[in-house]
């Protein structure tokens, strides 16, 4: 199981803008691709671990300052779906 934990936190570490974009239509998400893109690059590089309830909430607040708390919602609920 931490094999495939860690597969899912590698790709979420180094996402591009356009793969978030496909994840968040895949899931029903609303998400703008300029939205996907500010996070993506926030995202790329942060070693954040999606199944650490503390860390995704971190995350998850600062992609609120960087885009608005609504697309932060919506991008939470695609992390859900992620470690599932």
């Amino acid at each position: 199981m931490k094999l495939i934990q860690n597969m899912i936190n590698f790709k979420v570490n180094s996402i591009s803008g356009d793969e978030l974009f496909k994840y968040a239509k895949q899931f029903n998400v609303s998400l703008n691709q300029g939205d996907a893109d500010k996070i993506a690059t926030y995202l790329r590089g942060k070693r954040v671990d999606l199944f650490n309830d503390q860390e995704r909430t971190k995350v998850i607040k600062e992609i609120a300052k960087i885009t608005s708390p609504e697309t932060a919602k919506q991008i939470n609920q695609v992390f859900i779906q992620f470690t599932k």
